[in-house]
């Protein structure tokens, strides 16, 4: 299969960050025929936006559907899009063969609310995205991602980096 004649996947990305500029990841969902390949990956939550959809409420209702997180306030997105390419084995499997990847925009955004609002549905269930969740620093946030991913992780975290340093509040 050539994968230059798909098309990248509209996605959009969040990097939920709490008072103390933690990073919410998830421990994705171990289930046959995921998209991504099975694992024991860690992620930030992620989506596909709905045509006519923009952006930042794809984001939006993304979140709420992963996490059931809905306190948040959007403070900074990513200039561009980012891109990238499933590996070879995932070619023609992944989201029913119609795409080489996933182009994304990246939104980071504040949590208002409290650790107890984070509901991950019933692992096991169809629609279940994680199976547990936790904070974690920026440093440590591209050590758990499935490693097609973590050129882009790595990308978001240089994007949103002025947040935590205190370049941007």
């Amino acid at each position: 299969m050539d994968a230059t004649t798909l098309p990248y996947r509209p996605c959009v990305g969040i990097m939920v960050l709490n008072r103390a500029d933690r990073i919410w990841v998830g421990q994705r969902a171990d289930a046959p025929g995921d998209a991504e390949g099975r694992g024991t990956w860690w992620q930030m939550p992620q989506g596909g936006i709905d045509e006519n959809e923009d952006p930042s409420a794809a984001a939006l209702r993304e979140l709420s559907e992963e996490t059931a997180i809905k306190s948040v306030e959007i403070i900074r997105e990513t200039p561009g899009w980012l891109t990238y390419d499933l590996p070879a084995h995932l070619l023609g499997v992944a989201w029913g063969g119609r795409y080489r990847g996933q182009r994304q925009k990246w939104f980071a955004m504040r949590f208002l609310g409290q650790d107890t609002e984070v509901d991950l549905g019933l692992p096991g269930t169809p629609n279940a995205e994680f199976v547990s969740w936790r904070w974690c620093s920026p440093e440590e946030l591209a050590d758990g991602v499935v490693p097609f991913k973590r050129a882009v992780y790595l990308e978001v975290l240089r994007s949103f980096a002025p947040i935590w340093t205190g370049q941007e509040r």
